[in-house]
């Protein structure tokens, strides 16, 4: 399964959406879940934010590698599953061919009880990359439970 994550510049929530899903992934032997994350307004080849890599380092993921980029009908059709961060997202991946599998991630982790979107800390201080970090690992390790079932690959 391919999820891909998506907000604005592809510099805050998605890339520490993406980190922090790979991390649960491996934490619970999730090894046929893949992740990737792309902006709806993304400059492509851009760094993290520096309160994401800062935030993300603090919890033990490394952000250093993402470069951003933005979201295409490529990546869209290549994904199972897209989880947006805002209701602006998800309407630029449905536009995009993503209707179906597009959903806000608060929505989908929620089993459609919640729809809000996920707040963003472009612009913040490192106490406000935090609140953001805790309510992405929140609400991926709800989206994950809902998964289809997986029984994780023997080692």
């Amino acid at each position: 399964m391919r999820i891909l994550f998506v907000c604005t510049g592809n510099t805050c929530r998605s890339p520490m959406a993406e980190a922090i899903a790979r991390a649960v992934a491996a934490e619970r032997g999730l090894t046929d879940v893949h992740f990737a994350s792309a902006g709806v307004s993304a400059a492509d080849g851009s760094s993290a934010s520096d309160g994401a890599l800062l935030v993300a380092m603090e919890r033990g993921l490394d952000l250093s590698g993402h470069r951003s980029r933005l979201l295409t009908p490529e990546l869209v059709a290549d994904a199972d599953l897209v989880l947006a961060m805002g209701a602006g997202h998800a309407a630029r991946a449905e536009a995009l061919g993503g209707a179906g599998k597009t959903h806000l991630l608060t929505r989908y982790a929620s089993g459609d009880r919640e729809a809000r979107s996920v707040s963003d800390p472009f612009g913040g201080d490192l106490a406000v990359y935090r609140e953001t970090f805790d309510e992405l690992e929140r609400e991926i390790r709800r989206a994950l439970d809902r998964l289809p079932h997986r029984t994780p690959d023997a080692p």
